[in-house]
């Protein structure tokens, strides 16, 4: 059964080649333009409240959406190159933090796991 993130994947990878855009799409090269994607998401909430931050005005969520979905899709295509299985990876990473934030010792906190 092909999932959801699978179809974007192939969606991505046909998008790409269609376009002659392979040559372009190296792992360094998705990274970093990953990193200006955050920085335009990021844009959108510097200077907010907390409580601004949470109650962004439609126009802005709007952009806000589409930027998160120029990161998400950067992400899909850098995992299709270096072939990770992002769902794997993110039930992992879940796994790790758990071990290293254990409810006793981090509920509540918002300190690093070395510091605990």
């Amino acid at each position: 059964m092909t999932t959801e993130l699978e179809n974007l994947k192939l969606r991505l990878r046909e998008f790409a080649k269609e376009r002659d855009w392979d040559q372009f799409h190296s792992p360094k090269n998705f990274s970093m333009a990953m990193i200006v994607e955050c920085a335009e998401l990021v844009e959108h909430f510097q200077w907010l409240t907390d409580k601004q931050s949470k109650n962004l005005p439609e126009e802005t969520l709007e952009e806000v959406r589409l930027e998160m979905a120029d990161i998400f899709l950067y992400l899909i295509r850098l995992a299709d190159k270096l072939d990770v299985d992002l769902i794997k990876a993110a039930n992992d990473k879940i796994k790790l933090n758990a071990e290293k934030y254990p409810i006793d010792k981090s509920k509540g906190l918002a300190t690093k796991y070395n510091k605990l």
